[in-house]
């Protein structure tokens, strides 16, 4: 929660975080304590120049708005959607954003003047939720948007796995006749309940799809009543395979599909007890309890990125989208 600033400069060591995404940027301002001081939003602009200037602007506006001198500012983490070299501080095709290669952190550390560190932004988002829930053991973060991905934080820290593909879980496949999906596979979980798969297979106008979708199926459409069973099939899915295989105590669920709150946590909870009863085993490990939904709005994303700051990145690249 973004605590009230005292008249008068802050006057202590600050880390700024930014959330990068396609329509806007989340920008928050954090103590060495954790304790965010600061939160801005602004509208994200597209192309190298623009997304450059996404991280001036948001920092210079965090500083006037809260009173923040450039001697407090100790770093500045970016987390950003596409692939992410975050030893070089360099974005590699994010899409969305009209990046195809942007060296983000040189270009924004000039003309800000302290370090820059970028990151893949659901990795930066599974660092935040911990972070929130204050959970240093063991959690992943699944992200459900557009697509589908996950980040997995160990004691406190984020792990990456060999060549930072750990949590890749929306292109694991799960039906090998189902839906093609966008890496050249059948059936990925992502096909299943990523927003953009979902939206493709409705194939009906509206600007909000899957909310269209369990509408629909509420007043008992066919074709809604089965695509709201993939979603909740393939996000039970995304949930067996990170506790099965890095035994995680908790999932926590992110991204644009939680504004459906309670609908998309019960639906997602009650495909994990069905899937569970005819297994002992599944029984016994009570996924269905170990699932949590962050609240909207939350900070998570922005707030990872901060804290991604205080640790030297290594080099690998990071690939979710």
């Amino acid at each position: 929660m973004v605590s009230a600033v005292q008249a008068g400069r802050v006057g202590r060591s600050v880390r700024v975080g930014l959330d990068i995404g396609g329509t806007k940027t989340d920008a928050v301002a954090v103590t060495d304590g954790g304790e965010i001081i600061g939160r801005i939003r602004r509208p994200t602009g597209y192309g190298d120049e623009a997304v450059v200037a996404d991280v001036v602007e948001s920092v210079r506006e965090l500083r006037a708005e809260f009173d923040i001198s450039a001697s407090d500012v100790m770093s500045v983490g970016v987390g950003i959607p596409g692939l992410v070299d975050t030893a070089n501080g360099r974005v590699l095709h994010a899409v969305n954003l009209g990046v195809e290669s942007l060296d983000l952190a040189a270009r924004a550390s000039e003309r800000i003047g302290v370090p820059v560190i970028v990151e893949n932004d659901v990795k930066a988002a599974a660092l935040g939720a911990a972070a929130l829930r204050g959970d240093a053991l063991s959690m992943a973060y699944l992200n459900l948007g557009t697509g589908v991905a996950a980040g997995i934080v160990i004691d406190g820290g984020i792990w990456r796995g060999s060549r930072g593909t750990a949590g890749e879980v929306g292109h694991i496949s799960v039906d090998p006749n189902g839906r093609v999906c966008g890496c050249g596979q059948r059936g990925c979980i992502e096909t299943l309940c990523g927003g953009g798969a979902l939206a493709r297979a409705w194939g009906r106008p509206g600007a909000l799809p899957v909310r269209d979708i369990f509408d629909a199926a509420d007043q008992g459409d066919t074709d809604a009543l089965l695509l709201r069973g993939d979603l909740a099939r393939g996000a039970a899915a995304a949930v067996r395979v990170l506790v099965l295989s890095v035994d995680v105590e908790t999932v926590v669920i992110g991204g644009g599909l939680t504004a459906l709150g309670d609908r998309l946590g019960d639906s997602i909870r009650a495909a994990l007890i069905a899937d569970a009863a005819g297994s002992p085993f599944l029984r016994s490990l009570h996924l269905d309890e170990r699932i949590e939904l962050l609240p909207p709005g939350s900070p998570a994303a922005a707030l990872g990125a901060a804290l991604v700051g205080v640790h030297t990145p290594q080099k690998e690249i990071a690939t979710h989208g």
